[in-house]
């Protein structure tokens, strides 16, 4: 029997400086900032920072509601892929598709941050990606000339941060590293979590339990951490473990509202669940819904799932 190769599972090659080759060739979509018959959103991508290469997404709804005929203001929603902060991109056909979901159903505008990868830019680099793009959006909402959309058409005092997977990971953290900076006119006033991406040194029960896991199983997880903590530290680092460094933990009583999405057969169940609860301990308004069948990333190949999720975090900013 072959040993379990978790490097070949994800599809990445190490290489000597240290560096990925990313073998698997996902497909990307452009955006479409032109109106097309059929579709229920336009989409642009901007450069967020120049020194850095971030860009982002931008999405809008082609439908606009309207009060006594002015266009209702949009709450925008920062968004996070995941590909465990090694793979995939914001224009990854599946983060487009649901992306533009958000912003048609919900209507609201949606911003796509395309971070750096991990293990070429080790965390918090994508925690930093995620304040640049939020002070981006502060830069606009001042400046006369600023983006056209989010001017027009975005209600700054409405901001939610969110993502799956490590994009969950990374909507948390920034959600804290956003306190340290000055953001206003923005406000961020709640964060939505899709099966988050946490981890730590002791095992739990459901990681023993789904540790063969077909998609997602341990060696991988490990992996994953390994490529993107920063090096000399492990999987107790509050970037992988928050519940670890109680100080820290302590800022997240300034989050407004956080909705935590999780699957009982997920290897990371027990984290989840942990993490809800310290949530609770520091005055966080929790929702946690969690389903007692299910996998970690069943969205991406359950339609059904998918919507359900969609319909959750419809029901958490609407």
């Amino acid at each position: 029997m072959s040993k379990f190769d978790p490097y070949q599972h994800l599809g990445i090659r190490l290489n000597p400086d240290g560096t990925i080759t990313r073998l698997n060739n996902f497909p990307n979509t452009d955006a479409n900032p032109g109106i097309i018959p059929g579709l229920p959103t336009v989409s642009k991508d901007v450069t967020v920072n120049d020194e850095t290469k971030v860009w982002a997404r931008i999405f809008r709804p082609t439908k606009l509601p309207s009060n006594d005929n002015t266009v209702a203001r949009l709450p925008i929603i920062f968004y996070f892929h995941g590909g465990g902060f090694v793979l995939y991109s914001a224009a990854n056909i599946t983060t487009h598709q649901l992306c533009s979901a958000l912003a048609s159903e919900i209507t609201a505008i949606v911003i796509a941050v395309d971070h750096r990868l991990a293990p070429e830019h080790r965390l918090p680099a994508q925690y930093e990606d995620a304040v640049d793009t939020i002070l981006w959006v502060k830069k606009q909402a001042l400046d006369p000339d600023g983006e056209k959309w989010l001017r027009d058409f975005g209600d700054f005092t409405r901001c939610y941060l969110g993502g799956r997977g490590s994009g969950g990971n990374i909507a948390f953290h920034a959600a804290l590293k956003a306190l340290n900076n000055d953001i206003k006119p923005l406000n961020v006033i709640g964060i939505f979590l899709n099966q988050p991406m946490f981890g730590g040194q002791q095992r739990l029960l459901s990681e023993l339990t789904y540790a063969t896991d077909q998609l997602t199983p341990l060696p991988v997880l490990d992996l994953l951490w390994e490529l993107a903590l920063p090096k000399g530290t492990d999987r107790d680092h509050r970037f992988c473990n928050p519940l670890e460094d109680e100080p820290y933990m302590s800022k997240a009583s300034s989050i407004g509202r956080c909705l935590v999405i999780s699957f009982n057969m997920d290897p990371m169940f027990d984290r989840v669940q942990e993490f809800v609860d310290m949530m609770v301990r520091q005055g966080v308004h929790v929702e946690a819904r969690c389903d007692l069948v299910g996998f970690h990333n069943i969205d991406l190949v359950d339609k059904q799932r998918c919507q359900a999720i969609l319909n959750i975090i419809k029901e958490f900013i609407i």
